[in-house]
């Protein structure tokens, strides 16, 4: 059974969401043939100040890119 797990930044729409889960189950099924009441996708949401890029939080890059 796959198990897939996305990280992504906080903020993106419930559509969006929606359609990432639907390709990547898309994407398992096609690569992995698995069935697709098989696949498990797994969003998990991050703040940007609990994201780092480059020693700096992603919430410290976008404020000083103002």
């Amino acid at each position: 059974m796959p198990f897939i797990q996305v990280n992504i930044l906080k903020g993106r729409s419930p559509e969006q969401k929606e359609k990432l889960i639907r390709e990547m189950t898309n994407v398992a099924m096609d690569v992995l043939d698995a069935p697709e009441q098989a696949v498990r996708v797994m969003i998990q949401e991050l703040e940007p100040e609990h994201w780092g890029i480059a020693g700096e939080s992603v919430k410290k890059q976008k404020e000083t890119s103002k």
